[in-house]
């Protein structure tokens, strides 16, 4: 457990000694003076100057001929630094955000990309970082991913040229990888200004950057602060063998790519394309962009964050990371919200940047300010509304197996302990999505089959990742699964499926830091965008039949005999409060997002081998508790209110 034992054990230990130590040599009053100021939280102030900082930009030698010109590529970092503390022979932290939107599509709610003076030095650096922490003594670093911007090479999209990009700028912070003063020159330049201790941000693209390479266990990197990242970019663009929807990693390449280099990489979006076929094979190339096998590397501690209702970098990727972190005892704090693919900065903006900040105090400057003590999970339960958790999932969490089971009614069937038998019936609707199941989730309809409990007379706590073991048997060669998890019963949640993913941009401005003429530290303000919704849809998973017996290779169904496979759900935290019914869904093609198989099945069900196994805090018993007392009716049937259907994702983890 490196990053744990180095942080909650060996630095408290010091620090003991130190007041012990120092208490022998003091009087007893001056001695619980001293261990007073021991006590105190310690943080960073902005005492150093924005509009002086020193900007420069460098090119490091990645090691890599990606475009295949014959000599190694470099990748710019434009770098904004307080020049006070190297004029008093003081080194700093550096914060560091990897990016290919530099230039192309902006970063933040307002898109904002770096700007430069006739000089080449930078101007404007997208968000509020550099404003907020080069005052307060960190060095702000940006990076042009290969092939974006000003960098060369090509973008592989989560492979080892975007990865080395910026693994390559953490060594050259560290001393051991060559910068450039330009992109061309010879003239080589030293960080000699940093302490080599680095902090990884970003949101998306970017954040599964500091992933990657945090991944690498490259030396130097303390900690990252992954929003919204991607750990496997296969569980980007299929599901089990589902492609979640068109477009692949060639395409996303040529949405980034700078116009300089596009002429010079079309070989390797040939290698993205034929490396990754529609048909959701595993392939070596998504082997190479699998980040979560390699969590046994990771040095860093992670700070984590994630929208519950994100439908573009699904919650898979932040459960499937977290797990394998945890496995691996790496420090890790994880934020949860209610939104869809947005910024905490968006949403909760005044803790956010007061917990950053601290954060990378404690990480970067080694300020024991306590934070490392506090609740390791923030979630929120409702709009605005949020709750901690000690540890995340809450230590009484076990997993618990569901059976569903007929009903009097076909389709509107029941959960719970016992085991069940009997089978259940639909058919593939493509037309139809997750909301239209759920909206009839009480009336017999041909395209799903539903199972709830019954009214919970105890509030239900899920946290973490479900599965759904389906035994299921076709009437056709291909099929597509989903299943997803409801909670039936009214609540006022954020718009998650709104363009803006649960948030509302106001015309206000507040500022975070300094600003300069070219480079404000004042962003508009949001609120939540909420909608008043009869049920919940708080986790799905999607996958393709003919994937049952190996992710490497689908293969045609068998029309007529039964397949066994296990839908993997993405990860959340939520509670089905008393009075609300909890339901599993389980139906074909989820409109938008997954693709629709090549026919249209039907499909049956085997109840005594189809299973749900989710997450609950205190387990068999607490669900027995919640539905004990509770009418074991069937619902009255009607239509439910939700949000709208979600749109159809534009393929791109950007903003």
């Amino acid at each position: 457990m490196p990053k744990r034992t180095r942080l909650t054990i060996w630095r408290p230990l010091v620090a003991a000694v130190v007041v012990i130590l120092t208490a022998a040599f003091l009087t007893p009053a001056a001695a619980q003076a001293a261990g007073r100021a021991s006590r105190t939280p310690r943080e960073s102030r902005p005492v150093y100057s924005y509009a002086h900082a020193i900007r420069e930009s460098v090119w490091v030698d990645t090691g890599l001929d990606g475009d295949g010109d014959g000599k190694p590529d470099r990748v710019a970092a434009d770098i904004v630094r307080p020049a006070e503390p190297a004029r008093q022979g003081r080194k700093v932290p550096v914060i560091m955000d990897a990016s290919p939107y530099f230039s192309c599509c902006g970063r933040g709610n307002e898109s904002q990309v770096k700007t430069y003076d006739a000089q080449g030095h930078v101007v404007q650096m997208p968000l509020f970082y550099d404003n907020y922490f080069v005052p307060r003594g960190y060095a702000f670093v940006g990076v042009d991913l290969a092939g974006t911007n000003r960098s060369d090479g090509c973008v592989d999209v989560g492979g080892r040229s975007d990865i080395q990009s910026a693994k390559a700028v953490v060594d050259w912070l560290g001393g051991r990888a060559t910068a450039y003063t330009s992109r061309t020159g010879t003239q080589t330049v030293k960080a000699t200004w940093t302490n080599g201790s680095t902090g990884m941000i970003g949101k998306s693209w970017d954040a599964t950057i500091a992933s990657g390479v945090a991944a690498t266990g490259v030396r130097g990197l303390k900690t990252i602060v992954p929003i919204s990242g991607i750990s496997s970019w296969y569980d980007y663009y299929f599901a089990q063998g589902a492609p979640l929807y068109d477009g692949g990693p060639a395409d996303l390449a040529g949405e980034v790519e700078s116009d300089a280099a596009k002429p010079h990489c079309a070989a390797v979006q040939k290698k993205l394309a034929d490396g990754s076929p529609r048909s959701g094979d595993w392939t070596s190339l998504w082997t190479e962009r699998d980040y979560v096998k390699d969590a046994a590397k990771v040095r860093a501690s992670v700070f984590l964050v994630h929208g519950m209702q994100d439908l573009n970098v699904r919650t898979k990727h932040f459960g499937q990371w977290w797990d394998a972190l945890a496995k691996h005892g790496v420090e890790r704090k994880i934020w949860l919200s209610q939104t869809g693919h947005v910024d905490p900065f968006d949403y909760r903006r005044g803790a956010w940047v007061d917990t950053l900040h601290r954060w990378f105090d404690h990480e970067l400057l080694g300020y024991d300010n306590g934070i490392d003590r506090e609740p390791m999970a923030d979630i929120e339960r409702h709009p605005d509304q949020w709750v901690t958790s000690r540890v995340w999932p809450p230590q009484t969490t076990r997993p618990t197996v569901l059976h569903p089971a007929p009903g009097t009614e076909a389709g509107v069937g029941t959960l719970g302990l016992r085991p069940a038998t009997g089978t259940e019936t639909f058919t593939d609707d493509p037309k139809l999505s997750e909301t239209d199941w759920a909206a009839h989730l009480t009336t017999s309809t041909p395209e799903k089959s539903g199972f709830l409990t019954a009214p919970l007379t105890q509030d239900l706590r899920l946290s973490g990742s479900s599965t759904v073991t389906v035994t299921a048997t076709p009437t056709t060669a291909s099929a597509h699964l989903s299943a997803v998890l409801v909670d039936v019963g009214p609540d006022t949640i954020r718009d998650y499926a709104d363009a803006a993913e649960g948030i509302t941009t106001l015309t206000n401005r507040t500022c975070w830091g300094e600003s300069t003429a070219g480079d404000s530290a004042c962003f508009k303000e949001t609120k939540a965008k909420t909608v008043k919704a009869g049920y919940t849809v708080f986790s799905r998973g999607w996958a393709d039949l003919g994937h049952h017996a190996s992710l490497g290779r689908g293969v045609p169904l068998t029309p007529g005999k039964a397949c066994t496979m296990t839908l993997d759900l993405a990860a959340t935290d939520h509670v089905v409060p008393k009075g609300h019914r909890l339901a599993l869904i389980i139906a074909g093609t989820d409109k938008d997002l997954i693709e629709p198989p090549s026919s249209k099945p039907t499909l049956t069900l085997d109840l005594s081998a189809t299973t749900a196994r989710l997450p609950l805090a205190g387990g068999p018993a607490a669900f027995a508790r919640a539905t004990a007392g509770g009418a074991v009716t069937p619902p009255t049937p009607g239509t439910l209110t939700g949000v709208r259907a979600p749109a159809a994702v534009r393929h791109i983890p950007a903003n």
